[in-house]
């Protein structure tokens, strides 16, 4: 919403009539119909008929706040594509609302700069909570989005730790995944230089996520320059730890996370043995969980 928000007011101030934009999870979408909404502005969704079947409540949710949502065969990647072609359509009139921290400049650099609020909040309440810095930060990586948001505060921080999580989707083995800063190599798509998931001919290789909304072949400049810089590190978590990290949460603290702060969740069976006591380290649970409950009780898993 922080994100939706500034940048229909953008298109607002600009003259623009409607909106495009393009969703996997259906947060962004979510978010884009409620903005439009509250400032008039009619609104197109685009998404990917898979995606619309799994994320069908976010789906009914922003058909209910007065948007339009187009089908589009694919994944988000196709999803994603759409919009821009629907967009230049009339430029005059439609304004691209980007929630992901890639494509063209100023795309990422205005939704880095929207979401960077995560990361000022956190510091504050790092500093009421602890009387400090967080020691490390930990976020889930689809896009990027949610991570910029949370990182960009800290990047002048040397002594904070950055852990960005992919998802490791049926494992790196089987080629089914969306570990595109773990596994990728640099190549330029959607209008923007970054890692990409591609074969040896530079075509995109279809990502898999249990989780929509990581599920992307490539990831924001930005980030793929914290990883160039050592800045940040990336590993990944598969779709059973996910399963099994949102299935904790709802336990031990009644929260429901979305899948795709789930994998960041995940990692931390694995993190913090590393660390030493009293480490202060942030998760950033980017997104909520009940879109996603079907999902997890599809697969078996009973709360």
């Amino acid at each position: 919403m922080n994100n939706a928000l500034a940048q229909a007011m953008i298109a607002k101030r600009m003259g623009c009539k409607s909106v495009v934009t393009a969703t996997g999870s259906g947060q962004h979408g979510l978010a884009t119909a409620a903005a439009c909404a509250k400032l008039a502005l009619d609104c197109t969704v685009f998404m990917a008929d898979k995606d619309i079947h799994r994320q069908y409540s976010n789906v009914r949710l922003i058909k209910l706040l007065g948007a339009q949502v187009e089908a589009v065969d694919g994944g988000f990647t196709d999803a994603a594509s759409e919009a821009f072609r629907y967009w230049v359509g009339d430029l005059e009139n439609r304004y691209h609302l980007s929630g992901s921290a890639v494509g063209p400049h100023p795309c990422p650099t205005m939704v880095r700069e929207f979401q960077s609020v995560i990361g000022k909040e956190t510091r504050m309440q790092a500093l009421e909570k602890w009387g400090g810095k967080p020691d490390v930060l930990v976020a889930s990586v689809g896009t990027g989005s949610n991570a910029l948001g949370l990182f960009h505060e800290f990047i002048a921080d040397k002594d904070v730790r950055f852990v960005g999580v992919e998802a490791g989707g049926l494992g790196l083995e089987s080629g089914k995944h969306s570990s595109t800063l773990t596994t990728g190599e640099v190549g330029a798509y959607h209008g923007a230089i970054s890692y990409l998931l591609q074969d040896q001919d530079g075509q995109i290789i279809h990502p898999h996520s249990i989780a929509a909304g990581m599920e992307y072949p490539g990831v924001g400049p930005e980030l793929s320059f914290l990883k160039e810089s050592g800045r940040a590190e990336f590993c990944v978590a598969n779709d059973e730890e996910a399963l099994d990290a949102y299935q904790r949460l709802c336990k031990l603290e009644g929260i429901f996370p979305s899948l795709e702060a789930a994998h960041a969740l995940a990692i931390l069976d694995k993190l913090v043995p590393t660390l030493c006591n009293g480490t202060k380290v942030v998760v950033n649970c980017s997104g909520r969980g009940d879109k996603d409950a079907a999902i997890v009780f599809n697969r078996g898993i009973y709360i």
